[in-house]
């Protein structure tokens, strides 16, 4: 049996702050609208953990089954390249990390069900099977989406819209055009972070046919597609914080402002591999930073 470190190391629990950050702000947009359930926000942040596990695992077993993580990837070794676990114990993983979610979810619904009706909650499960499938199918199987350039277009759904959105209208059972504005922010800047990734394994990637958007793209573009990313989303809440102005505190996101500025000037600077590899953890804190202070200064 592998040990248990082995098994937290394939966990990549340091992901979890950028997961997390949907969850926490959606459920502070619903306390703006004095529509916050604490049930729904544990039961958010217990299924995302599972999901993001998940996906984790997945992409460990996915990229090993098909050649990616090899010696010449940079970032931290995956537990089932370096034998620490093997092929076999990973799909277990998967599996139990699967039914976690899905019972979780489950426990989620059923809190929902208490103010929701049945076509709701019933809408909510197909979601939370989607994204159970979205997480194991990033890397794993055939034709994984993740190496034909889709898999931005899925982090930026399931992390904003879906991430935020999806948590305030649990809380809420309602939402206003509005509430997407921080959706599309948060959806915008875990892009970014999945953007530094594919930059960072650019070379890796394009030697082991892996389509990222980034190497579709070309090192030039994808720095200039990151920049969109990440100032797109400080525009994103900017626009939103004019158009629920009501009080100066709504601008102690820009705490966060420069922290996100300077990845984008690093990025620009960058170079090397390793480079873009030190800005991974730094981009999701500021993420994580970002929401909770766009949700205390709402709530203030």
């Amino acid at each position: 049996m592998a040990k248990i470190e082995s098994w937290f190391k394939a966990f990549r629990l340091r992901t979890l702050p950028l997961s997390f950050s949907s969850v926490i702000l959606g459920s502070m947009l619903a306390l703006y609208k004095d529509a916050f359930q604490p049930a729904i926000l544990i039961g958010a942040l217990i299924t995302t953990l599972f999901l993001q596990i998940l996906s984790n695992l997945a992409n460990d077993y996915g990229d090993h089954k098909n050649g990616i993580d090899n010696d010449n990837r940079l970032g931290p070794k995956r537990s089932v390249q370096s034998g620490e676990i093997t092929p076999r114990q990973m799909i277990a993983g998967i599996v139990i990390c699967s039914i976690l979610a899905f019972a979780s979810g489950l426990w989620l619904l059923y809190e929902v069900s208490k103010k929701a009706d049945l076509t709701i909650v019933l809408s909510f499960l197909i979601i939370g099977l989607l994204a159970i499938g979205a997480a194991i199918k990033y890397t794993v199987g055939k034709n994984p989406y993740g190496y034909k350039g889709l898999g931005d277009i899925a982090v930026f759904l399931f992390f904003g819209i879906i991430g935020v959105a999806g948590t305030y209208f649990l809380h809420t059972n309602q939402m206003d055009w509005k509430e997407l504005l921080p959706a599309v922010s948060i959806g915008l800047l875990a892009t970014g972070v999945l953007n530094l990734n594919n930059l960072r394994d650019i070379e890796n990637d394009r030697d082991s046919n892996k389509r990222s958007l980034v190497v579709i793209m070309g090192l030039k573009k994808a720095k200039i597609y990151h920049a969109f990313l990440i100032l797109g989303s400080i525009a994103a809440v900017i626009v939103y914080t004019f158009l629920e102005y009501h009080s100066n505190y709504q601008f102690l996101f820009l705490i966060a402002a420069p922290m996100l500025i300077q990845n984008v000037l690093v990025v620009f600077r960058s170079t090397s591999s390793a480079e873009f590899d030190a800005e991974l953890k730094k981009l999701a804190l500021a993420t994580l930073i970002f929401a909770i202070t766009i949700g205390i200064g709402l709530n203030y």
